[in-house]
């Protein structure tokens, strides 16, 4: 069996405790205006053309986004950097593009690196069913669960897609007591309402203990040159992005609460 990559960053620090390899999948339910990983959504390899410059010179050169691999390979990647993950509490992270969306190679994957011993941790949009992330439970030691609007009609309009199995879904993850750490990123004129925020404070504070620590992740537009080399459109090209400080107070409401939180993750 093989899976479709699209990357496997070393040295990840964002993506769980410690230091992480983390393993991107290829393929997304979820088509969310502001991905900053557009390359991620297509479920086939893409073609992508990086113009490059030397002695004043420019020359293009394609690059292909998407890799199968088997099981084995991946594994003789993440165990390249055993020695760091023991030392720094660190582990392997499956992230994407959606990991659940290739669910059979995913739970292969998982059982393999549980038998090696690595701690897991999972960043998924939600976005699947039951029965897929049922599949990982057994298996993952920390999810990363992004929750992005809570109105379903607006979460539809911006990310294609319903939040009610999302919702389902970490409710269930929490009921069978499984440690969640929320990540929201905040949209400039999406999801950064007062309304929209309030929301997310009730459902949270009914997941406690599950849910103890959030992560605010401020918009950026660091993907533009991404969206121009896959040919896509890149809808949110005008919006600024955000600093650590538009959040600060955010923060603060949810520290009130008792939740741990970190802008940025």
């Amino acid at each position: 069996m093989k899976g479709l990559i699209f990357d496997i960053r070393r040295f990840t620090v964002h993506d769980g405790p410690g230091i992480r390899s983390t393993i991107f999948f290829k393929g997304c339910p979820l088509s969310c205006l502001w991905c900053h990983n557009p390359e991620s959504q297509d479920s086939e390899p893409e073609t992508s053309v990086k113009t490059l410059s030397l002695d004043g010179l420019k020359f293009r050169e394609e690059e292909v986004s998407g890799r199968w691999m088997t099981v084995d390979e991946i594994l003789a990647e993440v165990e390249k950097d055993r020695i760091f993950y023991d030392e720094s509490g660190g582990g392997v992270t499956v992230s994407g593009g959606e990991p659940a969306f290739q669910p059979a190679f995913l739970s292969e994957l998982l059982s393999a690196l549980k038998s090696k011993g690595f701690h897991i941790a999972m960043d998924t949009c939600g976005f699947t069913s039951w029965e897929n992330l049922a599949l990982t439970i057994n298996y993952i030691d920390l999810y990363l669960y992004d929750l992005k609007l809570m109105d379903d009609d607006l979460h539809v309009k911006y990310t294609g897609g319903s939040n009610k199995q999302i919702i389902e879904n970490l409710i269930k993850l929490a009921d069978a007591g499984k440690t969640i750490i929320a990540r929201v990123p905040v949209i400039p004129g999406i999801n950064d309402s007062d309304e929209n925020f309030s929301a997310l404070q009730v459902l949270l504070e009914q997941l406690k203990p599950a849910v103890t620590e959030i992560n605010l992740l401020p918009w950026h537009a660091a993907a533009g040159n991404k969206y121009m080399r896959f040919g896509k459109e890149n809808v949110m090209k005008n919006v600024k992005s955000m600093t650590r400080e538009d959040l600060v107070c955010r923060k603060k409401v949810f520290e009130d609460l008792g939740f741990i939180v970190k802008i940025g993750g």
